[in-house]
């Protein structure tokens, strides 16, 4: 009997395929002077997005997950930051690297509100012998 995949396992196949087609998108763009720069940031960072995904999924605590969660909204926001030049400087095939940059944007969401969820879980509780509690609580 087949496994069923968990969320985090589809979002990780999704990430894995959005690197995939990120380095084919890249490898007929021939390296200038004016493409160097752009092929080797958009490499590091939509890389950075799978190898720092998998990391979090392998994190030993909730604050190791929260940092590494944190990094990965941050290289996916990075990668369609790049993915947003190449479009607008004609880099690369125009259709693919449309889509590469949606892409890039619903993982900029899916991975900035995780991020967001995971800080908001790092708060402490409240104290319940504090004294600002006691106060709430008497008022009402």
């Amino acid at each position: 009997m087949a496994r069923r995949m968990s969320q985090a396992d589809d979002l990780q196949a999704r990430v894995e395929r959005f690197v995939d087609a990120v380095v084919d998108f890249l490898k007929p763009i021939a390296v200038t002077a004016k493409t160097g720069r752009f092929i080797t940031q958009l490499t590091g960072s939509s890389g950075s997005v799978g190898a720092n995904y998998r990391a979090a999924r392998r994190a030993r605590s909730h604050a190791e997950f929260t940092a590494k969660i944190g990094v990965v909204s941050e290289e996916a926001d990075e990668s369609e930051y790049w993915l947003a030049r190449a479009v607008r400087h004609g880099y690369g095939d125009p259709a693919t690297a449309k889509e590469l940059h949606a892409e890039a944007l619903e993982l900029t969401k899916i991975f900035g509100r995780s991020a967001k969820t995971a800080r908001s879980r790092n708060q402490k509780p409240p104290n319940p012998k504090s004294p600002n509690l006691k106060a709430i609580s008497n008022a009402q």
